[in-house]
């Protein structure tokens, strides 16, 4: 289709079909997806608007016509549009979750955990070290997911643009597949141990495994531990646990640092790396989250970067 790359049809792709699963399978849990499926039917008209005008205007009338500012506000809303759409599409996976399991799934991810490892990791960790320095640096980690994130693509940006499409393409891409999984697959994750979950309450015996409902006092005083706290209050989407996509993304954003940023590369990757950590420790994600995350990365990275080359051909031109 005139205009469309892989980060296009990828995007349309996930919003027709999550859209086309709610028609089809909403329950009593989705009381309001009239709304949902209206809002993706309108997202998949504004998304095709947004590229193929991009691209007629482009053809048709040039960049001077159209005004250097008016063109490159509708030209960057166009590239940019996937990176907005990223916590929109996340927070909406929380009210799809539960069409096809009634309950959340954490009780079997926990049984996983006390069986491979005869504790609970997302618990033990942050008992065993429960010091201020230790907790900081772990949630600076997890924070920085998110400079991870912007950084990767303001340098690429800033360097060259088809460098940043394909940075654009394959992230998207990850996110779209873990996003994906989340409305088939709710589990929240370990804040369910310490009733961070909403209404929702574990069964007894798995809250006995934790042994513990509190965080250290020497933890809730850190400043990257309130910010945290913070951000998942406003932004979490409970049932958004596994594959951990804070794994599977800040990987991919690491490969993207070996191939165009090499400077970066070994710092980005000891960050990563603390992350994986993080997510445990902060208890964020039980243990298996991590292990799928990895998985995941594995698998999609060079699924999508696999796809976007195959469409390289047809990008967009570099402004």
């Amino acid at each position: 289709m005139k205009g469309y790359t892989f980060v296009d049809y990828a995007t349309q792709a996930y919003i027709g079909l999550v859209g086309l699963l709610v028609l089809l399978f909403h329950n009593g849990t989705v009381p309001a997806w009239p709304w949902f499926v209206a809002g993706h039917a309108a997202g998949l008209a504004l998304i095709h608007w947004l590229v193929t005008g991009n691209k007629k205007a482009q053809d048709k009338l040039g960049r001077t016509m159209l005004g250097g500012y008016g063109w490159k506000a509708l030209d960057f809303l166009r590239h940019f549009y996937p990176v907005i759409l990223y916590t929109g599409l996340f927070c909406e996976t929380a009210a799809l979750n539960r069409m096809f399991f009634k309950d959340y799934l954490d009780p079997i991810v926990i049984r996983w955990d006390q069986r491979m490892f005869g504790s609970q990791p997302s618990v033990v960790l942050m008992q065993k070290m429960p010091w201020l320095p230790v907790s900081e640096l772990l949630y600076a980690a997890y924070f920085s997911y998110y400079v991870m994130i912007v950084g990767v693509g303001i340098a690429l940006f800033l360097r060259d643009r088809r460098q940043f499409f394909h940075y654009v393409s394959v992230v998207s891409f990850v996110f779209y597949a873990c996003y994906l999984i989340y409305v088939f697959v709710p589990v929240i994750g370990p804040m369910t141990f310490f009733h961070r979950a909403g209404d929702y309450a574990l069964p007894p015996e798995m809250q006995m495994l934790a042994g513990t409902d509190s965080y250290p006092n020497s933890v809730q005083a850190g400043l990257f531990y309130k910010l945290m706290t913070w951000i998942y209050r406003v932004f979490e989407a409970p049932g958004a646990a596994i594959p951990s996509s804070h794994i599977a993304v800040a990987l991919c954003t690491v490969w993207f640092s070996f191939r165009y940023l090499p400077r970066i590369r070994y710092p980005h990757l000891v960050a990563a790396i603390l992350l994986c950590i993080a997510t445990v420790y902060c208890r964020y994600h039980y243990a298996l989250d991590v292990i799928t995350g990895v998985a995941a990365a594995a698998v999609l990275i060079p699924l999508g970067n696999c796809l976007y080359v195959s469409r390289s051909e047809r990008s967009l031109s570099t402004p």
